[in-house]
């Protein structure tokens, strides 16, 4: 008997063009090894252009779905990507409370195109979830909103960061560098670097005195407007490599190559911001 692979649980809203969201992780948690079961939030009309039309759904059919999956199948890792509503997060942060497994979750507020995917109530909701989760990857856009401040500098990026960890609890933050527009950023020990050119994602994690620490990869900027999907295939890559039993650090690094992988190997499809040209790690 083959050994079986790790269960993964993706609370998410799906993208008719197939480039981000469910679909995305789909492919992501599958060519790395994972089973992917699924808790669709909302069911969305796009393609490479943007966002025409989104169908958000119930909060106790979202839970139904979940529950459905627990019930039976069980879960050894979630990733938690577009939740649609206020009503919709609190009820996924509800039914994971006494779920003891790796959380991911991507607080998705923007698609690439600029569409708004997550309104002001929900965002509200988000410090719940991210109070129950083994990591959160916002981007800087993301973490500005988390944190209520502008970030303009590396000191902004790791006060805003602190910000959001103090506030939390616990648990640890992925700072994605992606949106970062020129300037320099470097952790607090060496040199700064210019982000003009490359792409630095930061990791903040918090020791047993409570003390946060700074991990950070970089790597040079890929230069494509294929780029639908980046954050749905890294958090559901982590989640999937974490499910396996790697390291959280580890996970990160692979799940970055991974990702980077799929950006040089976009199909070119559509006018707009293009899907990823998913592979596996091998």
């Amino acid at each position: 008997m083959s050994k079986r692979p790790p269960r993964i649980l993706v609370i998410a809203g799906s993208d008719s063009s197939g480039g981000a969201g469910i679909q995305a992780d789909i492919r992501t948690i599958t060519q790395l090894g994972g089973y992917a079961m699924t808790a669709i939030t909302a069911v969305t009309a796009q393609n490479t252009k943007g966002v025409s039309g989104i169908e958000v759904m119930s909060p106790d059919f979202v839970a139904a779905q979940m529950d459905a999956c627990m019930s039976d199948i069980g879960v050894d890792a979630v990733k938690i990507g577009m939740l649609g509503s206020a009503d919709v997060a609190e009820v996924v942060a509800d039914r994971l409370e006494e779920l003891a497994c790796p959380i991911v979750f991507d607080p998705v507020m923007v698609a690439t195109s600029g569409a708004q995917l997550a309104d002001e109530a929900t965002i509200e909701v988000f410090e719940w979830l991210m109070e129950l989760a083994t990591l959160t990857t916002p981007n800087v856009p993301e973490l500005e909103r988390l944190s209520r401040m502008e970030i303009a500098n590396e000191i902004d990026l790791s006060d805003a960061t602190g910000i959001v960890l103090n506030r939390i609890g616990g648990g640890a933050i992925l700072a994605k560098g992606g949106h970062w527009k020129g300037g320099f950023i470097s952790s607090r020990d060496s040199s700064p670097v210019s982000t003009d050119n490359l792409i630095v994602d930061t990791l903040y994690t918090r020791d047993e005195q409570g003390h946060w620490n700074e991990r950070a990869w970089s790597a040079p900027r890929i230069d494509t407007r294929h780029t639908h999907g980046t954050g749905c295939t890294l958090s559901s890559a982590i989640a999937t490599l974490l499910a396996q039993g790697m390291a959280l650090d580890a996970a990160v690094a692979e799940a970055r190559q991974f990702v980077r992988r799929a950006l040089e190997n976009a199909p070119g499809f559509g006018s707009g911001h293009g899907p990823l040209g998913l592979q596996s790690r091998d």
